[in-house]
């Protein structure tokens, strides 16, 4: 039976302000009826426990926060040993996003709220993911160019406007939260989009612009096994597209739900459940489309998506009429049986 559960938050990536956000808000969402929470903050290799509520809660200063034990996952909070039963990892990028944190977690037999370690891999990086989705008929995706970074040369703007035209996104294939993207018009800005990109991750991505609609649905397991598609958002961003700017400092709007048609919502929510099941997802993720007038193009998943109180998927649970905690508790359990 679960009944620990620690709240991983603090990644290795940019994201990790955001991720303390994240990890924050899920852990006050988790029903304490029924889970002891632990918060554990995590970067670059230092595990500290903030705060816990078992025994009427505890919340530790800075200096004096213990130490997590990574030989089992556990923590000693005076003379009191206590060993995890499950991990809610709510680190956005590196280890928790591209399957690091999930390996470890899966070695020591401990159950967690995301997909596994490989398939946390492949959704993180975004050319491995289309990869994955290139032949199926329920949606398209937009043609790109992928370059590692000893592949540049001088002659690669040429080639990217003869095939894929201008504007294009550049971007890598390995970030999150828009970091390292800029959307290029103008040949001459070329050149920096790649060491943008190139200076959060070693590979990238260079990806025709298609015009359209941003939407995203979030699709989770219930516990009968069915997959639920969350009702959908649209975006609409005030800058050139929904960059960080947008998404954290209130320069867009997040309409849910979206104004779509019937037709258009069965579409969306269709190609989002069949995505979650061919890629075996697990836990809740977040799947972004464009939807034009060729059809519905895939832009990438969230395997590990913002959880703040004014983030996307929670907007989706309170839209659906579904309470924080007993969404949570549903995914703690589902993922726990798994």
């Amino acid at each position: 039976m679960i009944k620990k559960v620690a709240v991983i938050y603090g990644s290795d990536s940019s994201e990790w302000e955001v991720s303390c956000r994240s990890g924050q808000f899920t852990a006050s969402q988790i029903d304490k009826k029924l889970f002891d929470v632990y918060e554990i903050f995590a970067r670059f290799g230092r595990w500290e426990l903030v705060s816990c509520t078992e025994d009427g809660g505890e919340r530790f200063e800075f200096a004096e926060r213990p130490q997590i034990c990574k030989d089992d996952f556990s923590v000693c909070i005076g003379d009191r040993k206590v060993k995890f039963d499950y991990a809610y990892i709510m680190q956005h990028g590196t280890p928790g996003e591209d399957g690091k944190m999930q390996g470890y977690l899966e070695m020591l037999g401990v159950p967690f709220s995301s997909c596994n370690a490989f398939v946390s891999a492949i959704t993180f990086d975004k050319f491995s993911c289309k990869s994955y989705l290139k032949d199926v008929d329920f949606v398209k995706c937009a043609k790109d160019i992928f370059i590692r970074k000893h592949e540049l040369t001088p002659d690669l703007p040429r080639q990217v406007v003869e095939k894929l035209g201008l504007p294009v996104f550049v971007k890598p294939t390995d970030s999150g939260s828009s970091f390292g993207v800029t959307k290029v018009k103008k040949i001459e800005d070329f050149d920096e989009a790649v060491k943008l990109a190139f200076s959060e991750g070693k590979t990238m991505l260079i990806e025709e612009s298609i015009s359209g609609r941003e939407l995203q649905c979030g699709v989770y397991r219930q516990a009968d096994g069915s997959v639920m598609a969350l009702p959908v958002i649209e975006i609409v961003s005030e800058n050139e597209f929904f960059d960080y700017d947008a998404k954290y400092n209130g320069k867009s709007q997040e309409i849910c739900p979206a104004r779509i048609t019937e037709e258009e919502r069965e579409l969306i929510q269709d190609a989002s459940r069949k995505i979650y099941g061919r890629l075996d997802c697990s836990g809740v993720v977040r799947i972004d489309f464009i939807l034009s007038e060729a059809g519905l193009y895939f832009l990438e998943i969230n395997g590990i998506p913002g959880m703040t109180s004014a983030s996307l998927v929670p907007q989706m649970v309170r839209t659906a009429g579904l309470s924080m905690p007993d969404f949570l508790t549903d995914i703690i359990t589902v993922t726990s049986a798994k």
